[in-house]
């Protein structure tokens, strides 16, 4: 049937319009080689599974826990498991809390900068807490709702800039003229 088609004699000319390879073959081959090319060319990805072990809860609460206070008990928790440094535990009906966010709300600096210098992830209630305007302000317009946005144990954006002390007196002002009062909502 394909002998017929112009399209078949014209790609087959220097075969002498004969299939180079037969249907089924090419199917068959076809298949196989979408099977392997996932793991030919994303190796990670066939390596990774849904089986592949979380980290261990009560290790997330503990390095969070010590994120309160407790800088070398943090040091030696990311020394021996350097993926903790996003992790979050969830206290409970969805309160979840990072270290980084830990150390924010108590408004531990130091703590909270090493984080940051460690590579966790920066959040509007850092930058709070650091005073930092210059980085809330543009994202408090580009979204508004973010002004009443609730960080861990809802504690507010307001009472991050409280915890800055001096250097957060800029953003605790803006705030305040834009309607925040409250430092903590209830979560539940």
């Amino acid at each position: 049937m394909l002998n017929g088609c112009w399209f078949y004699r014209k790609i087959n000319t220097f075969s002498e319009n004969k299939p180079i390879m037969k249907r089924s073959q090419f199917i068959k081959s076809a298949g196989m080689g979408a099977l392997l090319i996932p793991t030919i060319a994303f190796p990670s990805v066939a390596i990774l599974s849904q089986e592949d072990p979380q980290l261990d809860k009560a290790l997330v609460q503990k390095f969070v826990g010590a994120s309160h206070g407790k800088m070398d008990v943090v040091k030696e928790l990311l020394k021996e498991h350097p993926n903790l440094i996003n992790a979050a535990h969830d206290w409970k009906h969805g309160d979840f809390e990072t270290g980084l966010g830990a150390a924010s709300h108590v408004g531990y600096k130091d703590l909270a900068k090493f984080f940051l210098e460690n590579g966790a992830q920066a959040n509007i209630f850092t930058m709070a807490l650091f005073g930092r305007l210059d980085i809330l302000k543009p994202m408090i317009d580009f979204a508004p709702s973010t002004l009443n946005a609730k960080g861990p144990h809802g504690f507010t954006l307001l009472h991050h800039a409280e915890k800055g002390g001096d250097e957060a007196l800029g953003v605790k002002d803006y705030l305040l003229s834009q309607g925040l009062k409250e430092t903590k909502i209830a979560l539940y």
